[in-house]
Order: structure tokens, then sequence, then C-alpha cells
């Protein structure tokens, strides 16, 4: 487990510019959520109230040393934690899978983490995985965006900040990736069939 030191330096390398911070702070951020995930469950397994969002933040107040993070950096957590998250829910969703197949354990991280960003209500997962990842490869903007409003649950003022983007164009590129999406997930993930829409 990364200590609150450690992660404010790897914030602040990667701020500087040091990709190989990036992967190290995924590591170290999405053990502490998933630790964090596994502690709730055992509490509040009969009560399913908190959200992602309040993982997202439990989790930078117990990484992060907010005396000495700068707003920067801070805004550099929640990406992180964004695809952390991700992470952590399409592994929820592949160890339901495997459950309904006779292995593996379904209850890692309980329902309560579903993010409160609507997409239809029997989404799958896996199937949204997939739609991102190929939304990354045409739109990479577009992909993180939804990472930071979908699975950290940031506000649009919040999303701006971290991407550094005025609010406007983010209620814009939200509504154009969503609406991807919807059909992207909609018509079944097929691939090569759907282009995004340019503003």
């Amino acid at each position: 487990m990364a200590s609150t030191h450690d992660v404010t330096e790897l914030l602040v390398a990667w701020g500087e510019g040091d990709a190989a911070a990036h992967d190290e702070l995924i590591e170290a951020v999405y053990a502490e959520l998933k630790q964090l995930a596994k502690a709730y469950l055992r509490r509040e397994y009969a009560n399913h109230s908190f959200a992602a969002t309040a993982l997202v933040h439990e989790a930078y107040l117990k990484l992060i040393d907010q005396r000495s993070v700068r707003w920067q950096s801070r805004n550099h957590f929640f990406g992180i934690a964004a695809q952390a998250m991700r992470r952590i829910l399409v592994d929820r969703a592949r160890a339901t899978h495997a459950s309904k197949r006779g292995g593996g354990d379904a209850t890692e991280v309980p329902h309560a983490y579903l993010p409160a960003i609507q997409l239809p209500p029997d989404v799958d997962m896996l199937a949204l995985d997939e739609a991102l990842s190929r939304l990354e490869a045409i739109e990479p903007r577009w992909s993180r965006l939804i990472e930071l409003r979908f699975f950290a649950g940031l506000s649009v003022e919040e999303t701006a900040a971290v991407l550094e983007l005025s609010p406007a164009t983010v209620k814009r590129d939200w509504s154009l990736a969503r609406a991807w999406l919807y059909r992207e997930i909609g018509t079944g993930g097929n691939r090569g069939t759907h282009h995004t829409d340019r503003a």
C-alpha cells in the first residue's frame, strides 16, 4: 500500500511530465480503492447506499495530504481514480460472469459502487468497457471525459478543471460522447459502423 507521501510525490511527478508515474499511481489508487470497497462491503452489505463518487472521495482523503498537494495534483488524482474505478467495476463484472459459470467471487465489489451518471439500466459493464476502449482510439478526450463523469462522478466544472477545458466544451463533449456511447451499446457495439459526431 502506497503511503500518502508516496502518492503525493507520484502526483507531482506525473504533473511535471513523468509518464512512468501514471502507471504507478493507477496501481496505488486501485489497491486502495479495492481495500475500501471490501471494507464497506463488510460493513454496509445490507444497505447499498455508498456511491462510487463517495468511494473515490474517501480514497482521496486517505491518500492525499491536502496541506501540501497542489490543486493541479488533486485534479490528476481524480483522473487516476476514475480509471481505477473503471477497473474495479470491470473486475466485478468479470467476477459475476465467472460466478455464473461456477467459479470466482461475484461479491468482491458491491452494487453500491455503480456510478450515479445514468446509462441504460441493463448496460453490461464489460460491453461499456469495450465501447470506451474503442472510443479512446478515435476520440481519447471523450473517453476520458466519460471516465471522469461516469466512474468518478465529477461535475461539469470539476471535469473541466481536470481536462483543462471550459465548462461549455465539457458540456458539448459530454452530450456528444454520451450519445455515441448510447448508440454503440444499444447496437451491441458493432465495430467499424459508428463515427463520432464532430462539433
